[in-house]
């Protein structure tokens, strides 16, 4: 699964990076998301699932509420970024 969530934020870089550019504060909250899931599979990979789980509340969340305001600013990217809160939702990040 940590494989499909990568091979997912990937995708949304570079669409990101191939589309119409974004405000600082959808940049800025796309960084902060990213830099979270980065250390949660960090974390994971070094430690128990029991410890990981204490960090990792509110991801999928975050990345639903963050498809749902670039859907209005920037349609091609919420694809994306569903398709990340639906990886880390089965997750149960």
């Amino acid at each position: 699964m940590d494989s499909k969530l990568k091979e997912s934020l990937q995708q949304l870089q570079s669409t990101i990076a191939s589309g119409d550019p974004v405000d600082e504060e959808l940049h800025g909250l796309l960084q902060k998301l990213d830099g979270d899931i980065q250390l949660l599979l960090e974390k994971r990979a070094a430690q128990e699932q029991e410890e990981a789980e204490s960090t990792t509340y509110g991801l999928a969340e975050r990345s639903q509420e963050l498809s749902a305001k670039f859907a209005v600013k920037h349609p091609k990217l919420e694809p994306a970024l569903r398709e990340l809160g639906e990886i880390l939702a089965n997750m149960g990040i």
